[in-house]
Order: C-alpha cells, then sequence, then structure tokens
C-alpha cells in the first residue's frame, strides 16, 4: 500500500482535503493510467458506471466541475440546462490545469487552487461506491455518493 508520503504532489493534497473533511478514503496508485471510465473501471474491478468521471467545462466562460457516471456521455444541450448556462463547452487542457492545479485523466473532485462550481451526476447515486481520480491519471479513490457530495458541495443534476 502507498503511504499518503509516497503519493503525487496533487494526491498528496487531495488527500489532505479528505482528511480535513473526516473522509477515511485511501488514494490508490495504479500500475497504469486509468484515463478513461473503462480502464479505470478494468483496473479497479467494478462497473464503469461506478466511475466518476471529473469534466471540467465551461459555463458561459467560468470554469466548472461535473462529475458524471462513466455509463454514460453527458449531453451538453441538457447539461446547459441543468446548470443554468446560455454555453457548455469542454474547458482546454490549460484551464483544466489552471482551475485545478491537476491533468485531465487524473481530476480529483477536490484538491483544486480555489473551490469549483460543482455538478454531481444523479446516475452516480445508484452506486454503493464510486471512484474518482485522486489528483493524477494513476490515482483513484473510493468515495459513496454521500461523501462526494459532503466533500464537493455539489448540485445534484441530470447530464445525460
Amino acid at each position: 500500500m502507498t503511504t499518503a508520503e509516497e503519493l503525487p504532489a496533487p494526491s498528496r493534497i487531495v488527500q489532505e482535503h479528505l482528511a480535513a473533511a473526516g473522509i477515511d478514503s485511501i488514494i490508490r496508485v495504479l500500475p497504469d493510467s486509468a484515463r478513461t471510465a473503462a480502464l479505470a473501471a478494468s483496473a479497479i474491478g467494478c462497473e464503469v458506471g461506478a466511475i466518476a468521471n471529473s469534466l471540467v467545462l465551461t459555463a458561459d466562460g467560468e470554469p466548472i466541475l461535473v462529475m458524471t457516471s462513466g455509463a454514460h456521455r453527458v449531453d451538453l444541450t441538457a447539461l446547459a440546462q441543468s446548470v443554468r448556462a446560455d454555453a457548455v463547452a469542454m474547458a482546454s487542457p490549460a484551464v483544466v490545469r489552471e482551475a485545478t492545479g491537476q491533468a485531465i485523466g487524473g481530476v480529483a473532485p477536490v484538491g483544486h487552487p480555489a473551490p469549483l462550481r460543482t455538478y454531481l451526476d444523479e446516475a452516480l447515486r445508484d452506486y454503493d461506491e464510486v471512484w474518482t481520480a485522486g489528483g493524477t491519471p494513476h490515482t483513484v479513490m473510493p468515495l459513496t455518493f454521500a461523501q462526494l457530495s459532503s466533500l464537493t458541495g455539489g448540485e445534484v443534476i441530470r447530464v445525460a
């Protein structure tokens, strides 16, 4: 098992946020990248729908974080309606890095330089345990939906 000191720097920051929130979840380092929901599910041994993809998008130009089930794709039109925005688009890698301090494929729900307005896919409620990135494409962590909701303060919405 990887100790907190052995985690990559972005994951150590995420672990600190978990501890501060009183959440006892251990960030795991995977031998291979978990940049996609399918890769993560295969490495972890869970259903692809239990993977909580972290998508950084822009809503009317402002970065937002959408945690969505790996079982489906986000419908940007439905998402724009759910987040009450005129326009929603995928954020560029530079915007993702600036807003989160983390790389695409490894964005955790917390550990960002400043809190992001966060939305949670209602489909994630269907799983006893969801898996999120832990700050890098090689790190993951298990959370309950209640923990994810409490940790992020995210609004539960329909994304597909």
